[in-house]
This record gives structure tokens, C-alpha cells and sequence, in this order.
């Protein structure tokens, strides 16, 4: 018996193409560091919850995009998970699952943790 693909718990609404759409290779999704395989956990754990809507995210990615392609117009490319993590901040904290004053205090402190540090 083989094991699931990753992407086997990946709900069915996560874009395949578009701006909203997740780095992949192969068909895969794709992180480039742990952090952002731990942000996309976590959004995802809060979406199968009942936390928020997939929908509700979604906007706030896209929004997200653009507002970084606009003060970005000279072709400079977007990070997708910095992105990522700017909507999560903005929906958490518009749903009132967490205060922005913690929110901020704690990326802070995993921010300064020394480099390779990721467990």
C-alpha cells in the first residue's frame, strides 16, 4: 500500500493556475523553506475548522498580489508564501482569531531565532 501524496489532504479549491495559485513542480507543491510549509498548514488546519472561508482567503491573497505588483511595477517577482503570510495576517486578525499586536509580537520572536533554526 502506498502512502498518500501530500497533496492528497489539499482541498479541492486551492487554484491550479492564477495568481492564487501555489508553486508547484511536477504537480507538487512547492516550498522553498519550513516556514512556509508550516504557514500553509496552519491556513489550512484553520480552513477545514470552520475558521474562515476558503473564499475569504483566497481575496485577501489576491488582494495581497496585486497591492505587491503595484508598488512593485518594475517586474520585480513577488515572494508567493511572503504574500501567503500578509492575507493569513490580515484574515486572522480581521476574524478575531488573534490580536495583530500578538500576531506581530510572535513572528518577531521566530524571526529572530538563529539561522537554521527550524524546529
Amino acid at each position: 500500500m502506498t502512502a498518500p501524496s501530500p497533496d492528497a489532504q489539499v482541498p479541492r479549491v486551492l487554484d491550479e493556475t492564477g495568481p492564487a495559485a501555489p508553486p508547484r513542480a511536477n504537480g507538487e507543491l512547492v516550498f522553498d523553506h519550513v516556514w512556509e510549509g508550516r504557514l500553509f498548514g496552519v491556513t489550512m488546519a484553520l480552513f477545514r475548522t470552520g475558521a474562515f472561508a476558503w473564499d475569504e482567503f483566497r481575496e485577501r491573497l489576491i488582494e495581497e498580489i496585486g497591492d505587491w505588483e503595484r508598488r512593485h511595477g518594475d517586474g520585480e517577482e513577488y515572494r508567493y508564501y511572503e504574500r501567503w503570510l500578509a492575507a493569513f495576517q490580515r484574515l486572522v486578525t480581521e476574524k478575531g482569531l488573534c490580536r495583530a499586536e500578538d500576531l506581530a509580537s510572535r513572528l518577531r520572536e521566530l524571526a529572530a531565532r538563529p539561522a537554521g533554526h527550524d524546529h
